[in-house]
């Protein structure tokens, strides 16, 4: 009988390089947001269509994109508990399946009150999907490229987004909005079922106990033939949150004002995306350009963050994180703030959307990221989620606070350059939580040397 040997799963994962097996869950986690950000945008690029067919007003289709976004922030908050409780792959698997489903009902709607509740509940598969996909992913990174890595993966939302403004500016005149929640409830139909490939967290499983054969199982598909069923599963948890469940670990002392700190930088992010991305195609349109021009221009706002996302994990697993992405959301509210004296030209308005979509998409992008990074394994779909969650609450605020702003009759130039606030507390909030982390090592490390 050979030796019983200890390993620790993360030190496992660190230590091997980046396997074909996890470019697979990679590929996957990639798809799920990707079909995320489709579903999450497709609204936006719809208003002027439904505004028309069913002769209501923007105010009157207010609720529509405030439901969608309460069940995204139900579904992010809920489905991180459930993971953290029952796993990443099953709940990944259920609100894929859920909010294709409903997508698909979208199309069949007929007035604002069925769309109302259809997007709510489509919310919710999505806001469980969001946050799973990117912990799952995290747990299976080595700790030396698990930012460029997992940024990558949230980059599939800019990509979904992306798709689905230049899918509405092509699908919408030729076949109608319907169409467009036929795709967006398609391909993740499809995709959910394909999605019984994939695998369960290894970190997961050693925190549950599950058997060492099918941990063993997954750990010899990153690295055939390391380990066996006789060696013995460990991973390592900070004693502070040794036995907590999971929504107490992230409000527990050591993490309260990081939690904190999560949720400011992320909903001020929130705020400025779905403005944009729910109110561009309107603004252009209005500004005396055409519908389609007004879908392609919002497209390129989370297009943008494609270059900026990947770079900007780089310097996050090079440098200081929490600087990198703060100079991010620096840059994109100052390119915000500069949208607004673009609508004389659309080459103009379209590079400015461009640019502020670059440094603005891909610090949110980021965002996940640093938060999985910041939780422990107990605590971290629950972490991941509820900043998520709680974001939403910035996305309503930019959505349906949108139309009253534009509803004041403000010129652009004062109405960017207000959208560009969020993004400077953004920074601020996020230079507060590194300073914090700073000081809380520094003490970690003179309390060590006393001892």
């Amino acid at each position: 009988m050979s030796e019983q040997r200890q390993i620790d799963v993360q030190n496992f994962i660190d230590e091997k390089s980046f396997s074909g097996y996890q470019i697979l869950i990679f590929i996957f986690c990639f798809l799920i947001v990707a079909a995320d950000g489709l579903d999450t945008v497709i609204l936006g690029p719809l208003v002027p269509a439904l505004m028309h067919d069913w002769g209501v007003t923007r105010m009157e289709l207010a609720p529509v994109f405030t439901a969608a976004l309460i069940g995204l922030a139900i579904g992010s908050m809920g489905g991180g508990i459930l993971a953290d409780k029952f796993g990443r792959r099953k709940v990944l698997i259920v609100s894929v399946f859920m909010f294709s489903i409903f997508s698909l009902a979208s199309a069949f709607a007929g007035g604002v009150v069925e769309m109302t509740l259809l997007r709510f509940l489509t919310g919710i598969g999505l806001g469980a999907a969001m946050s799973n996909a990117v912990t799952l992913m995290s747990e299976y990174t080595p700790q030396r490229i698990r930012s460029r890595i997992v940024n990558t993966v949230f980059m599939g939302f800019v990509v979904g987004a992306w798709a689905g403004g230049y899918l509405a500016a092509w699908l919408v005149p030729h076949f109608g909005w319907h169409s467009l929640f036929y795709v967006g409830g398609l391909v993740p139909l499809a995709l959910s079922f394909a999605m019984f490939l994939l695998p369960e967290s290894p970190r997961f499983m050693v925190v549950q106990n599950w058997p060492q054969k099918k941990i063993a199982r997954v750990l010899n598909k990153i690295s055939p033939n390391s380990v066996t069923v006789n060696d013995k599963f460990t991973i390592v948890l900070p004693p502070q949150v040794d036995g907590k469940s999971a929504l107490s670990v992230i409000f527990s002392e050591k993490y309260l004002f990081g939690t904190i700190c999560l949720w400011i930088t992320l909903f001020m992010g929130m705020v400025i995306f779905y403005f944009v991305t729910s109110w561009m195609p309107v603004i252009v349109k209005d500004a005396g350009f055409t519908l389609a021009d007004g879908a392609k221009i919002m497209a390129l706002y989370p297009l943008g963050g494609l270059i900026g996302g990947i770079v900007v994990g780089y310097f996050m697993d090079k440098f200081n994180p929490h600087k990198a992405i703060a100079a991010s959301y620096l840059l994109g509210a100052i390119f915000i703030g500069a949208i607004g004296f673009g609508f004389h030209d659309l080459t103009v308005l379209s590079s400015l959307v461009f640019v502020a979509g670059m440094f603005m998409s891909s610090a949110q992008g980021s965002m996940p990221t640093l938060a999985a990074a910041f939780y422990p394994t107990v605590g971290r779909a629950t972490g991941v989620s509820w900043m998520l969650g709680i974001s939403r609450l910035g996305s309503i605020l930019g959505a349906a606070g949108g139309s009253l702003v534009l509803g004041l009759g403000l010129s652009l130039n004062v109405v960017f350059i207000l959208l560009a606030i969020p993004g400077v507390i953004a920074a601020i909030a996020l230079m507060f939580k590194g300073g914090h982390m700073h000081r809380q090592q520094e003490l970690l490390k003179q309390q060590t040397q006393a001892a």
